[in-house]
Parts: structure tokens; sequence; C-alpha cells
């Protein structure tokens, strides 16, 4: 593809056949709503976007779902066979995908893998934070590979550096539960960063100067980069935010 359909002020298509959609979701963005009071959700843009589909017997199944602070990539199935198909194909593990994240620190290393089990903190030690993940060995397998492609400073002198991530499996909060646990958490991340009561804070005031000289963003800094399904692949760059801190810090 040689850009974007079609823009829409809350996503962007990247490109569409008969039987799927791909977005690229910004961040803040729900993907589909969690309860009655939720602001508009990506999904509630797709419904009104495709009403002639939905209205034709479309039915849609979003296949690559994102935390609301996560932007990019988002395949979405138009009708049960293609999602079908694409759940199969992700079962077999023949979907890939990688990430860009900013990431606080230098880490040591240009490569590493985490090969390491993740669960839920709550179901072995209280948490304040119930959706909060640990790495902990009677957890369910989980694999990420990681590449550095810049190391970069602030003018306060603090570190951080631009990775590209390979998940090599699927669990809830994998990348950033894995880079926290390297010793390199997210930038902007409210659950795994300097110190959780950065979630519960936001969640009592919101936004704050406070929480701004944590966190550095405010939201974590990880980005849906690329995704190959089938003979398709599809990419997004990083988006503005990221791209603007980025360009911020002082080359290393």
């Amino acid at each position: 593809m040689n850009g974007p359909l079609l823009f829409n002020p809350r996503f962007t298509v990247i490109d569409e056949s008969p039987d799927w959609i791909v977005v690229d979701k910004p961040a803040h963005l729900l993907c589909h709503p969690t309860n009655p009071d939720n602001p508009p959700t990506m999904l509630d843009g797709l419904q009104g976007l495709l009403a002639f589909d939905l209205a034709n017997g479309a039915t849609l199944s979003i296949i690559t779902r994102l935390d609301r602070d996560t932007s990019g990539i988002v395949l979405v199935a138009k009708n049960a066979r293609t999602a079908r198909h694409f759940g199969k194909v992700m079962e077999r593990g023949e979907i890939g995908k990688t990430y860009l994240a900013l990431v606080r620190g230098w880490p040591e290393r240009d490569e590493w893998t985490v090969d390491a089990p993740i669960l839920r903190k709550g179901e072995i030690e209280p948490s304040p934070i119930w959706v909060k993940q640990m790495v902990h060995p009677v957890g369910r397998a989980c694999r990420t590979g990681f590449q550095v492609l810049e190391r970069r400073q602030l003018q306060t002198g603090e570190g951080f550096a631009l990775v590209r991530c390979f998940p090599l499996t699927g669990r809830m909060h994998q990348i950033r539960v894995h880079l926290a646990h390297s010793g390199h958490p997210v930038v902007g991340d409210k659950i795994y960063g300097p110190d959780e009561t950065c979630y519960l804070d936001f969640i009592e005031t919101g936004w704050t100067e406070d929480l701004a000289g944590r966190l550095w963003l405010d939201r974590h800094a990880l980005h849906a980069h690329s995704l190959t399904v089938d003979d398709w692949t599809w990419t997004s760059p990083l988006p503005p935010d990221l791209a603007q801190f980025l360009a911020e810090g002082i080359l290393s």
C-alpha cells in the first residue's frame, strides 16, 4: 500500500478487503466498549464507517486487540468465516507482530530474549491493581525478543532507548511485563513503570504535573508497528507523540 486509504478523527484505515479491515489506532482510544458509560470506541467508529456492510450481514470481530494506551495496527474481521480463519492462524502461531517501545534506561545488550512465565499478580498475593501481571514460575509460558534500535537521553541526563519488540506468545501485557522484568520499563507506563502508585494516583486525580515528572509521557510508549498474516504485511510508523519524544532526546 502507498498510504492510508481513509482518515478518521479517531483512527486511520490502512487497508481493507471484503473480509477484513486494518486500522491504525491512536493512543487513548478503547478498541471496544467495556461498560455502558464508555466514551466512543474504535468499534463504534468502525460500525459507523461500515454501516452498509453491517446492514448486509457483516459482523465485526477484533482479531488483534490493543490496550487503550497502546497505539498501532489492529486487524478486524468482517465476517465469522474470516474471524475463524484468523483465530486458527493465531492458534498455530502463524501471525507475525512487532512493536516499538520507548524504554527507560539503556539496555546492556543490543538484543536479548525474555523467556519468563507470567500470571495475574492478584492470584498469588494482594494487589491494588486487578489487571497487573507479574513474572512467576507457575504462570503461563511467555517469551519476547527485544532489539535496541537507538539510545538517547533527556536534557536531564536520564537515558532512554527505542526498542523493537517481538512477542512470541500472546499473554496480557507481556511486552510491558518483560521489559519491566529486564529493568527497562516502558516510558509512561503507569502500572509497570517507576511505581504502581502512578496508576492509582491517575485513577484518583487524572493527569497532573507530578505524574508528568514521574512518567514523562501521559501514556505508555508502546506501538504496534507491523503485522503479518497469510501473505499480507502492514506497517504503521511511530506516532507523532512518540516520534517527538524520541526527536527531543539527545542522540548517544
